[in-house]
């Protein structure tokens, strides 16, 4: 692999993901998923910010079209069951929870705007 670099990162701060409409990614990341809305100073177009564990996600509010098919990010979750049987009383659609052996169990669904999510529970 050569030789290592200098650099050094502290993990992932954000993700950024763009959303037909703010409003309804809010009541899916914020009143679905239970995530914290944080305070978001004007930059001129619309969008939130919204705390995840240790990370954050920003949503833009920017209509880029249909998103990537397998570009996703992932949620770390204790219970792959409960967290599927909430999103799925709510007409989200999750995929089957499939598992990794010695790995974890995942499954995937979209927010409203088409974004692939990932729910990961490790084992």
């Amino acid at each position: 692999m050569g030789q290592r670099s200098a650099i050094l990162t502290q993990g992932i701060h954000h993700v950024s993901i763009n959303v037909k409409d703010v409003d309804v990614a809010l009541d899916f990341y914020v009143g679905v998923l239970n995530l914290e809305l944080k305070k978001r100073p004007d930059l001129g177009f619309p969008g939130a910010w919204i705390q995840a564990g240790e990370q954050e996600i920003h949503l833009l509010g920017i209509d880029s079209g249909v998103p990537v098919k397998e570009q996703h990010f992932a949620f770390a979750v204790t219970d792959a069951d409960t967290v599927h049987e909430a999103l799925a009383e709510r007409g989200f659609n999750p995929s089957a929870i499939r598992e990794i052996p010695a790995v974890c169990r995942q499954f995937f669904t979209h927010d409203p705007s088409g974004n692939m999510i990932e729910f990961n529970q490790r084992l």
